[in-house]
């Protein structure tokens, strides 16, 4: 989850940078700035695979767990897969600002060009 944050943070600063960018760059200047928010985009969707990359690592713990211990109960089995999801979903929600910054970050661009 820290990982997942610091991406967060990452993609926020960047989407600051090029909105600064933006109102500050001339007419020539604004292609270059647009062709760098596509990076906006990378940063959220890498952090979807990160997330679906911890979702994996922790299940492969846990089924480990579950192979050494050989008698659990399928509520605790169904808990760890639900605690399991909350990284790929801090990812896809990460992904989704990350498309709605690149949206109105682009919109505002092509506007000012």
């Amino acid at each position: 989850m820290g990982i997942l944050t610091t991406l967060f943070l990452l993609m926020l600063v960047y989407s600051v940078i090029n909105l600064i960018a933006i109102l500050n760059s001339k007419d020539g200047d604004i292609l270059k700035v647009r062709s760098r928010l596509a990076h906006i985009k990378a940063i959220g969707l890498f952090s979807v695979i990160t997330g679906i990359f911890g979702q994996l690592i922790g299940l492969y713990e846990a089924f480990s767990m579950i192979e050494k211990a050989m008698d659990i109960s399928p509520a605790i089995i169904i808990g760890g897969i639900k605690i399991s999801m909350i990284t790929p979903l801090y990812g896809i929600v990460i992904y989704l600002i990350s498309i709605a910054i690149w949206l109105v970050l682009d919109l505002v661009a092509s506007k000012k060009g």
